[in-house]
C-alpha cells in the first residue's frame, strides 16, 4: 500500500498492460529471496519508484498475483526485480524456488505514481529491510543523472547478511543500522531520531518504505522531528502483496 501523508499528487507517471517477460537472469545474493533480471516485450519505461505486478497461472487456470518494487534504472535494458520470499506465499516462492533463466512471465507496469523520484529533487530515502528496493532504483538513476548529491540515503535491517543490495548501498554512502548485530562501535539497535538529524534538510522529499511496523516508526521520527507532513511519502508492504 502507498500511503500519501499530505503533499501534493506528482504528475503523470507512465503505466503500462500485460507484457510478457522472459526471465533473462536469476541471482540469489542474500538468503531467502531472488533478484531476478526480466526481458520485457514492448517495455514502457519507469520512473524509479515505481512497481510491477507478476502473475502466475496454474494449469487449471488459477492465478495469483503480487507487485514488485523495480530495482532497475529507466535505462537499463533490462527490467529488474527483488523478491523476498514468504513461505506462504503464492507467488514468491515460485519465483524464488522455480523460475530459471529463459522461463516466461506475464507482467504488468510500470505502475504507480505517487512514490516516484523525478531525478531532479532532493529526497531523504528511509527503508526497512527489502524496503530498499524502489531506492536502489533511484540511486541507479542518480548515478546516471550524475546528481547522487540529491539523495541521503538511511536504512534499518537485522543483518548486514540480509540486506539486499548492501555494497551498493554502503559505497553510496547510505546509512546502515542493524538491529540484531553491532556494527563496529554501534551496538544493534533501531533508527533513531539522531540518526536523520544530519540526514534531513528542508527542501527534501521523504520517501518511507517498509513493513507496517517500520513505516509507523520512521514517520513517528520525521514527524518528532519537525518535518513537515506534507513532504513525506510511505509505502507499506507485507504478505497480502503490496509492493516490496
Amino acid at each position: 500500500m502507498t500511503e500519501a501523508l499530505g503533499a501534493d499528487v506528482v504528475g503523470a507517471a507512465p503505466s503500462g498492460g500485460w507484457r510478457s517477460a522472459v526471465v533473462a537472469g536469476v541471482r540469489r545474493p542474500v538468503p531467502r529471496s531472488v533478484q531476478l533480471r526480466l526481458d520485457v516485450e514492448d517495455r514502457v519505461d519507469h520512473l524509479p519508484g515505481q512497481h510491477y505486478v507478476v502473475r502466475l497461472t496454474a494449469p487449471d487456470g488459477y492465478t495469483a498475483q503480487r507487485s514488485y518494487s523495480i530495482a532497475s534504472a529507466p535505462g537499463d535494458p533490462l527490467l529488474e526485480l527483488f523478491v523476498e520470499r514468504l513461505d506462504d506465499g503464492e507467488v514468491s516462492t515460485h519465483l524464488a524456488d522455480v523460475v530459471e533463466p529463459g522461463d516466461v512471465l506475464e507482467v504488468r507496469g510500470p505502475i504507480g505514481g505517487w512514490f516516484v523520484w523525478d531525478g531532479e529533487s532532493p529526497a531523504l530515502l528511509l527503508a526497512g529491510g527489502s524496503g530498499v528496493v524502489p531506492f536502489v532504483s533511484m540511486l541507479r538513476t542518480a548515478r546516471a543523472l550524475r546528481r547522487t548529491d540529491l539523495l541521503r540515503i538511511a536504512v534499518s535491517v537485522r543483518t548486514l547478511e540480509q540486506l539486499p543490495y548492501a555494497d551498493e548501498l554502503l559505497q553510496a554512502g547510505a546509512l546502515v543500522v542493524t538491529t540484531r548485530e553491532a556494527r563496529g562501535i554501534r551496538p544493534a539497535g533501531r533508527l533513531t531520531g539522531a540518526d536523520l538529524v544530519p540526514l534531513w534538510e528542508p527542501g527534501q522529499t521523504v520517501y518511507v518504505c517498509g513493513s507496517g511496523g517500520f513505516a509507523e516508526s520512521a514517520t513517528g521520527l520525521l514527524v518528532e522531528l519537525g518535518v513537515p507532513p506534507s513532504v513525506i511519502r510511505v509505502e507499506r508492504f507485507g504478505p497480502s502483496g503490496a509492493p516490496v
